[in-house]
């Protein structure tokens, strides 16, 4: 599996989440798994997504894709997200 983390901020979550959720099935569509939602404890504009994606091809062609582009123009993402790829190499529990 490969994952994608994108770390922004947005001008009102209240505003960004749900064109986020209206996103989904262009993320699923895109071969996404699913994904986590994470935010600043201090600031609830500052956000983290976390997607899984079948494999690193699928994650680029969505993060390059236009429908991402236009999707964080509408939901009011503020500046340029961090975007990383990233592949899971091991998960401990304790």
């Amino acid at each position: 599996m490969t994952y994608v983390l994108v770390i922004h901020k947005v001008k009102d979550y209240a505003k960004w989440k749900p064109v986020y959720d209206e996103d989904g099935a262009t993320r699923k569509a895109k071969g996404s798994k699913g994904s986590s939602l994470f935010r600043n404890a201090n600031d609830p504009n500052h956000l983290i997504v976390l997607t899984e994606f079948e494999d690193m091809e699928k994650a680029k062609s969505f993060v390059e894709s236009e429908d991402l582009k236009i999707a964080m123009q509408k939901a009011g993402v503020a500046g340029r997200p961090a975007v990383f790829y990233l592949e899971k190499l091991a998960k401990s529990t304790y």
